[in-house]
Order: structure tokens, then sequence, then C-alpha cells
């Protein structure tokens, strides 16, 4: 007997978010911790229900999730991705609402590469004249 679960992928910036979605009653596990115990900023853990808080599913579902890479805040962007997308294998209906949310957008920005020449991407050595 098979346990039915949804998987998503999510990513921001750098980090990668494995996330699964198990029929239960609203427990949120990252990286075998609860996720009041991982996330310190209530912000963070806001962002990381977000999907399930505005398509009311957020006691419908444990969610499982594996993440690594990047801070805590592209972490939090990923599980959001990543919660999102599950939703969707789970629900199709779900969609509209997740779109119009922006939830399913993976959001492009990446830190920018250091040039030559200059001590960052855009900052340059300090000019003399003399």
């Amino acid at each position: 007997m098979a346990v039915i679960q949804y998987a998503g992928t999510g990513r921001r910036k750098t980090s990668v978010a494995r996330v699964r979605l198990v029929p239960g009653n609203g427990n949120f596990t990252i990286n075998n911790k609860d996720i009041e115990e991982y996330f310190d900023y209530e912000t963070l853990r806001t962002i990381a229900r977000e999907p399930l808080t505005i398509t009311d599913t957020l006691d419908k579902f444990d969610v499982l999730v594996n993440v690594h890479g990047g801070g805590f805040t592209g972490q939090a962007g990923a599980i959001r991705h990543g919660v999102a997308r599950a939703l969707i294998e789970s629900d199709e209906e779900l969609r509209p609402t997740l779109k119009k949310a922006g939830h399913l957008t993976r959001d492009p920005r990446m830190k920018e590469r250091k040039k030559y020449g200059l001590k960052k991407a855009r900052k340059s050595p300090q000019f003399s004249k003399r």
C-alpha cells in the first residue's frame, strides 16, 4: 500500500528545495527539524507557508522539505516555490490562485559575477589622482 505524496522542486538564488506533500494535519518539517526550529524569523516561516495559506490547505498536508545551498532567505523562497509546485500536482485547479500570487514564477535574481579589475561585481578600486 503506497502513501499518496506529491513532489515539487523549488529554487531561488543558489538554494534548492525538494518538497513532498503527504496527506496529514499540517506538520512542516525542514531537514528533519520543525519549521519553528529551522527558521528563527517569523517572516521566513510565513513565506514558506504562503502557498498553503492562500489555498486553504494548511491543515490538509504534512510538508517534508529537504533544502540545501544559499542563505536562509533564499531557502525560504525556494521552499515556497517547491510547495506551490507540489500543490499544483495535487490539484490542478489551484493553479490560477498560485499563479496570480506569483508563487509559480522562479525568481531569476542571482548574484552578479565578479569582474576582473574590480573589487566586487561593480565596486571599483579607489581612484587616486596623484
